[in-house]
């Protein structure tokens, strides 16, 4: 059923949304706690049940490792995009974006290496928001100096939107398959995945 792969795992998620009561759509005696979230690594969205006892906030690291949990009761499946409450929808942007930032040096490395996807269009045309002018403009920019931090790229680059949220929305187009090329994501089928894997997060 799942679209990532299976060996790639996340240790830790951040809570999108937090449904007491359980999912509307199901009926009573099916209902229970559920949270939905996505990993904080690789992306993966699943849902997850509580201990008893315990509940979740939005927007809080949780751990579902293979060590003791001490609020996960379990993991109850891996979701798309589009299975996603609007709630868990409209946190998605933001939670991504702090994401990104707290593992910048990792997303940093990607605006340093990244290459071309063709003999004329570069991976950084593909982000939203960055057409040709900027692209050419990080080009050149990172060939006098790799980007030290996202701080110093946006005052390099005249006219660029805030490098994390530039990738938090690449993130959610490639999530809900809207990109044709997947950078972040760690698919193994259903788009067409950049061949070049050394431009590929390490991290």
């Amino acid at each position: 059923m799942s679209q990532y792969r299976k060996d790639k795992k996340d240790d830790y998620v951040i809570i999108l949304d937090y449904l007491p009561e359980g999912k509307a759509e199901l009926t009573p005696y099916r209902k229970k706690p559920i949270a939905q979230a996505i990993g904080d690594k690789y992306f993966t969205i699943i849902e997850i049940a509580p201990r008893q006892g315990h509940s979740f906030d939005i927007g809080e690291r949780v751990y579902i490792g293979s060590e003791k949990r001490d609020k996960v009761d379990h993991i109850e499946r891996r979701i798309r995009y589009e299975w996603l409450t609007p709630n868990a929808k409209s946190e998605l942007p933001v939670i991504l974006v702090n994401i990104v930032k707290s593992n910048e040096a990792g997303f940093l490395r990607f605006y340093n290496t990244a290459g071309f996807l063709t003999p004329r269009q570069h991976q950084f045309e593909r982000l939203p928001g960055v057409g040709k002018k900027i692209s050419l403009a990080l080009i050149h920019e990172r060939a006098k100096s790799p980007f030290k931090s996202f701080d110093d790229m946006h005052q390099r680059i005249k006219g660029m939107h805030d490098p994390a949220e530039i990738i938090a929305d690449k993130i959610v187009r490639e999530l809900s398959g809207e990109s044709k090329y997947i950078f972040f994501l760690m698919r193994e089928r259903d788009k067409k995945v950049v061949r070049d894997r050394r431009h590929r997060r390490d991290f």
